[in-house]
């Protein structure tokens, strides 16, 4: 039975209610719901081997990658986790990037460093932000009890907190999609993007503003039409400013909205990611255009390769590496303590409707491409004109 629009409506508005409320008492009082001297020896333990699972899965791109999709397949009404497997598979090739065949031509090593631990560091918060959350879901489940009382001993936010009170209630699979899109971005917000270290090193370089300025910034998601498995199609969207972190929740929707509210993205998304282990290399959609071994002549000139996303005549494929290749693992630091949330209003995002039309990202992705070639190409004249 089809729920009418006043029926949404009016949930949607109930919603908002029980919810707000709920941050409202939270925001005047931050105490942990649950005190760590009244855990039980089985909570402890639960706590100790959500730890461990989770450091386990946390080792680089492609490990959490991978952990996500494992687990919307098992748990397909946790929308959030298929699309983080989808953004964290494009993190990946950004890694990827700064050692490929393009950017190595135009940043030095050490812009190629700084922007990866920047990446890295991301990718890796977020996991061990989220991933714990997934596992009290699923224990929860096994259990037909709610463990979410043990979300702060994770140090997750009492934003979450009250979120996942309300899905286990009511399981509205797409408030709660919502919501982690918004919690995950104000949570990288203090600890990345406005991260002193991080400013100095990569977002107030110049070579993070030439890489804003190639609009190297697309998030795509590469899909099969009509369950063939040629060259995927690409649809996806773009992140035109990074430091907003308004803008960023608001392209998570937008996200979330072309893949789960149009069912043939969402199932020609999942049919390719379905049948193609992650990697970091970009030739795991597109391998007529990369390649994941160097084929290109040393000490040759670059010359343009690309038109419309099809290779010249004659031109060697675009050097993308697999991640191991690309990076070492990284030790991170423990993640700074602190509860992003202070502000009850931020549910608003809950409810502002955010919707991508068509998400058709092929001819900008395209240029974008060609765009480096050019900056290549004007870079080493201008280099050669000096000498």
């Amino acid at each position: 039975m089809k729920v009418s629009w006043l029926g949404k409506k009016k949930w949607k508005e109930k919603c908002y209610k029980e919810i707000k409320e709920e941050l409202k008492k939270k925001t005047k009082n931050k105490i942990s719901s649950f005190p760590k001297h009244k855990l039980s020896k089985e909570e402890r333990k639960l706590i100790d081997d959500i730890n461990v699972t989770t450091n386990q899965w946390n080792i680089n791109n492609v490990t959490r990658t991978k952990a996500y999709l494992n687990f919307f397949l098992r748990h397909p009404e946790i929308h959030w986790a298929f699309l983080g497997h989808m953004v964290s598979r494009n993190g990946g090739w950004y890694m990827t990037d700064l050692k490929g065949d393009l950017l190595t031509r135009l940043l030095s090593e050490k812009e190629q460093k700084n922007f990866f631990l920047f990446l890295e560091r991301g990718n890796w918060l977020v996991f061990q932000d989220v991933y714990p959350q997934f596992l009290l879901y699923q224990k929860s489940l096994r259990t037909n009890k709610n463990h979410f009382y043990l979300l702060p001993y994770f140090d997750v936010s009492t934003f979450m907190e009250t979120i996942w009170n309300f899905f286990w209630k009511h399981g509205d699979c797409n408030l709660l999609a919502i919501a982690m899109v918004i919690n995950e971005q104000s949570y990288l917000e203090k600890r990345v993007i406005k991260h002193h270290h991080y400013k100095n090193t990569v977002l107030n370089t110049l070579g993070f503003k030439l890489y804003s300025f190639l609009r190297f910034n697309h998030i795509i998601f590469p899909f099969y039409k009509n369950d063939t498995t040629d060259k995927p199609s690409l649809i996806g969207d773009t992140l035109h400013y990074f430091g907003s972190l308004h803008e960023r929740i608001m392209l998570g929707k937008r996200l979330y909205s072309l893949l789960f509210q149009y069912p043939p993205a969402l199932h020609g998304v999942l049919c390719w990611a379905t049948q193609h282990s992650h990697t970091g290399s970009r030739k795991d959609y597109w391998n007529h255009l990369f390649h994941h071994v160097n084929e290109k002549v040393p000490g040759k000139l670059y010359q343009r390769r690309t038109k419309n996303c099809q290779l010249r005549e004659g031109a060697a494929r675009i050097y993308s590496p697999p991640l191991q290749y690309a990076w070492k693992n990284i030790n991170q630091p423990e993640a700074e303590k602190g509860d992003w949330f202070e502000d009850w209003r931020i549910v608003d995002y809950l409810w502002k409707d955010e919707k991508l039309k068509s998400g058709d990202i092929y001819e900008k992705y395209c240029r974008t491409i060609e765009k480096m070639e050019s900056t290549i190409i004007a870079k080493k004249a201008i280099f050669l004109q000096r000498e």
